[in-house]
């Protein structure tokens, strides 16, 4: 398996954008053979350098995360992204994790501060970690792991001193040994370009920040999904969403052609790679990445 790190610094040297696909764990078995059977043998006609698997709040699928993480390794021989949290973890905790991981053949962490289970206000585990820039430096002095972060263009919606100290934050998260950052998803690319713009122009962070995209689905559903995240639906968006109502099949056109336009924009200004938050679903990120002529 490669190193992420490794992964961008190629793909800046032959201009070609970097594509990776997110995956959440399923909750039952069923949904774990419709992933591996189903779903998953479609987006591999992504080719994705990379696939990411997140990690449920509070840990709370902690095991499934590494199973499916040694899956996607083993049986796919795709190089996969680990998210790891600090929520209900001490410092020993995350090391046992963190040798698990190593032993599953897996080189990459996503660092998160994370969600504490059922919601409300973060709070250190005694023992633990208080901030993600802590977790970060933590894994890169045990060595042997590529370490990513996430960033929010809009700014994180606990940050409650504004998006620019959430972007500073962010830089302190790289100063501590990120190599490359990934967005929360955004449907104005105007926020991430400002958001790059000021990393990069004023707080000097150079590794890559690559947008995280999502292709709506049903109307409904993103439409809560931005309420719990904090991410905005601009006015124009939110217009066509509330034209399209409960219609899902309408919801799934449009959003593939949003997100087709969305990433081409993105392209053209030179991101170095493309980040796509599958949903467990294959149709619209194949689709999308069909229209970019890259799959």
């Amino acid at each position: 398996m490669k190193f992420i790190r490794d992964i961008y610094a190629a793909g800046q040297t032959t201009d070609q954008p970097v594509i990776s696909l997110e995956f959440f764990p399923p909750k039952t078995e069923e949904g774990d053979c419709v992933l591996f059977e189903k779903q998953l043998p479609a987006l591999l006609a992504t080719r994705p350098d990379f696939c990411s698997v997140t990690y449920g709040a509070g840990g709370s699928t902690r095991d499934k995360t590494l199973m499916i993480v040694d899956r996607l390794q083993r049986e796919h021989g795709l190089t996969t992204l680990a998210h790891l949290t600090c929520v209900n973890h001490t410092r020993d905790e995350v090391r046992s994790l963190l040798e698990k991981i190593r032993a599953l053949g897996c080189k990459n962490i996503l660092a998160l501060r994370g969600d504490p289970p059922g919601g409300g206000e973060f709070k250190a585990t005694p023992g633990g970690f208080e901030y993600s820039a802590e977790l970060v430096k933590f894994i890169g002095e045990l060595g042997d792991f590529s370490v990513g972060v996430a960033g929010f263009p809009e700014g994180h919606i606990a940050c409650h001193s504004g998006k620019h100290a959430d972007w500073q934050h962010l830089k302190e998260k790289v100063e501590a040994g990120a190599d490359f950052v990934v967005t929360q998803l955004f449907f104005n690319n105007a926020d991430y370009f400002e958001f790059r713009d000021y990393l990069t122009q004023k707080l000097g962070v150079s590794v890559p920040i690559v947008p995280g995209i999502v292709a709506i689905v049903s109307a409904t559903q993103i439409v809560k999904f931005t309420q719990m995240c904090g991410a905005k639906i601009p006015p124009a968006l939110r217009t066509k969403l509330e034209e399209i109502g409960t219609d899902d099949d309408a919801a799934l056109k449009f959003g593939i052609e949003y997100a087709t336009r969305q990433c081409q924009e993105l392209l053209q200004a030179g991101v170095p790679g493309l980040h796509f938050y599958t949903l467990n679903k294959a149709h619209s990120t194949v689709e999308v990445v069909k229209n970019l002529g890259l799959a």
